[in-house]
């Protein structure tokens, strides 16, 4: 999978240092997928959910939350938002995810 793009992990990390190396295990795992579906996804990454258009990702046992827009077909996985738990549930990224 083609991540786009690594810099918001990467400025996340810079507040929460200790979501780094979770972040970077997901970026890991996920650059050498090949998923084609949702169901694919969750062989690696169990927890993953489809939210409106988003997939949704628990990091470091669901403290952060990280907001993707995956497209199969072009095997390409887009960054939306690395959450805190806190700011996913006050859902202002709802919009983000057509919901």
């Amino acid at each position: 999978m083609h991540i786009i793009t690594r810099k918001k992990l990467r400025e996340f990390c810079i507040k929460h240092p200790d979501a780094e190396e979770p972040l970077e295990a997901w970026h890991r795992l996920t650059k050498k997928a090949k998923w084609k579906s949702l169901v694919e996804t969750r062989q690696d990454f169990p927890h993953a959910d489809s939210v409106c258009e988003c997939t949704v990702f628990n990091i470091s046992g669901n403290k952060y939350r990280l907001m993707t827009a995956i497209h199969y077909n072009r095997q390409r996985v887009f960054i939306i938002h690395v959450l805190t738990h806190q700011e996913y549930d006050r859902e202002k990224w709802k919009d983000d995810c057509g919901c």
